[in-house]
């Protein structure tokens, strides 16, 4: 499944009342750790059926990230049953950004 871009407008449905769990990557154009990031998040999206994955431009999205209170970026979230289940703040490698869908 394609990477999705989640904005205030469709957070609710897309996220919130998502049936499956839902990998949120809080990211900006300006941030070099998010554009590592980006490319396993987007490996993720085509390679993990059960998982959801959504990306939040915290400069289009500001209240979205103040929601969320994230402070850096990339920051990784995981959200089951519209609650935040797991939250990993910085550039991380493959293996662990998956641990978090465990």
């Amino acid at each position: 499944m394609a990477t999705m871009t989640i904005t205030a407008k469709n957070f609710n449905t897309e996220v919130l009342a998502s049936d499956k769990p839902v990998l949120l990557d809080f990211w900006a154009a300006w941030c070099g750790p998010c554009r590592m990031v980006s490319p396993l998040v987007d490996e993720i999206s085509n390679e993990v059926a059960t998982v959801k994955v959504g990306k939040v431009n915290v400069d289009e999205e500001p209240e979205l990230a103040q929601k969320f209170g994230v402070m850096s970026i990339p920051t990784l979230v995981v959200i089951k049953d519209g609650k935040i289940a797991k939250q990993m703040v910085g550039a991380r490698p493959k293996r662990d950004i998956l641990a978090m869908l465990d």
